[in-house]
């Protein structure tokens, strides 16, 4: 402490004016006293402090920015990724080669033929009701015809007239020609002669088709099978009137021959192949559970129709003890070449646009819509021939504005295993 008071004085007296005279003790004083220390530099931080602390606080800057950006790339993918639609999606199911197809078809006789009345009259009776079996040129009815009776007598005697005015031109044209020889009777009288025995003829020629034509009327009363068959309606009774020339005649009978049936089958056009004249089919009906009919497909229509792009084809199925009857829903078999293969979706994947039958396709992450070929239709799911393999991924139950190109994402269908 006195060594620091020391030190004060000394220098308060180096700084007082240099006209004060020194006083001779402090002087003394000074004298004795050792020299003082001199002062301590000032103190310097070092460069690297405050350049670390611009560099904190810039690296918390850039980090700070960093991670708003990076937090607005993850908010804006993260709306981009929930904009993308996710889609359920199935793989087809092969089918094995297909051997045959069964296609539904309706029987119809082979000879199918409504009986109507061809003269006026009423019914006298009817010999065959439904179900009868008839042979060909068998009576089924019988017309009473008074009038055409009335009128086929008239017309004989008619006939009868004319013949005799014919007999008598024909004698009198005979004499004139043989008097004209002897130049009793003149030319001109001869040529008379000849012209009227040619009018009279002609009146007995007509006279005579008269007959005839009212002569086949009258044998219209009886009404005769114009084949063998089946009588599937009876649409008269006895004493009903029939008016052979209304405008819409009454039909008496309905005849069917079904010793052997036709089967009409519209085969689909990927089908087609298999509509081969000649080729065997075979027919099953629930009717008949576990038995098999075999026909022969006959002819087909060479053309496929507009709308529903099917071949309309006929198959005759011989039928002699009449156990298939005209009208029953049978299914169709028919082989098909091993060629044709085909794969199975479910009905809901399918796409009904202008441009035809279509299913979305995912193939690289993104929607392609391909057109299809439909086979058989199972209910809840159908037969597909081409577009598609057991291999592509297809949309299932897609949305109507789905269009290619449309980048979609599939969903985990194992998420909730």
């Amino acid at each position: 402490m006195n060594a620091e008071s020391n030190n004060r004085e000394i220098a308060a007296n180096a700084e007082a004016p240099a006209t004060e005279s020194p006083n001779p003790a402090s002087v003394a004083v000074a004298a004795a006293q050792p020299a003082a220390a001199p002062p301590p530099p000032p103190l310097r931080i070092p460069w690297w402090i405050p350049a670390s602390a611009v560099a904190v606080v810039a690296l918390v800057i850039i980090f700070g920015i960093r991670s708003r950006v990076n937090a607005e790339a993850s908010v804006t993918r993260a709306t981009h990724e929930a904009a993308i639609p996710i889609v359920t999606v199935v793989h087809p199911v092969a089918d094995a080669p297909l051997q045959e197809i069964a296609l539904p078809g309706n029987t119809v006789a082979f000879i199918d033929a409504p009986i109507y009345a061809r003269t006026n009259g009423y019914l006298k009776r009817w010999y065959f009701d439904i179900g009868s079996p008839v042979k060909k040129g068998q009576l089924l009815a019988e017309i009473e015809t008074p009038e055409v009776d009335q009128q086929l007598q008239q017309a004989r005697a008619d006939l009868e007239t004319a013949q005799a005015n014919y007999n008598i031109a024909k004698i009198t044209a005979s004499r004139w020609e043989f008097l004209v020889s002897t130049g009793s009777v003149s030319q001109q009288e001869t040529d008379q002669a000849k012209s009227d025995l040619t009018a009279k003829k002609a009146a007995a020629d007509s006279s005579a088709s008269n007959v005839r034509r009212l002569e086949e009327l009258q044998s219209f009363e009886k009404i005769y099978a114009p084949f063998d068959g089946i009588i599937t309606a009876r649409n008269t009774d006895v004493g009903q009137l029939i008016d052979a020339g209304a405008s819409s005649p009454r039909e008496l009978f309905h005849l069917a021959s079904i010793n052997k049936l036709r089967v009409y089958v519209a085969i689909p056009e990927v089908y087609s192949r298999a509509a081969s004249n000649g080729s065997t089919a075979t027919l099953t009906l629930d009717e008949f559970p576990g038995e098999i009919f075999k026909g022969t497909l006959v002819r087909n229509a060479n053309a496929f129709d507009a709308a529903n792009r099917t071949l309309l084809t006929e198959v005759d199925v011989d039928n002699p003890k009449g156990r298939l009857r005209p009208g029953a829903y049978v299914f169709v078999h028919f082989k098909l070449p091993e060629s044709i293969t085909s794969v199975t979706i479910p009905s809901n994947a399918l796409l009904f646009r202008k441009e035809g039958l279509q299913v979305g396709v995912v193939r690289e992450g993104k929607v392609e819509l391909v057109s299809v070929k439909m086979g058989r239709d199972y209910g809840n799911s159908v037969e597909i021939v081409s577009g598609v393999t057991a291999s592509d991924p297809v949309i299932v139950s897609p949305p109507d504005s789905l269009i290619s190109g449309t980048p979609v994402k599939i969903a985990d269908q194992h998420a909730g295993d």
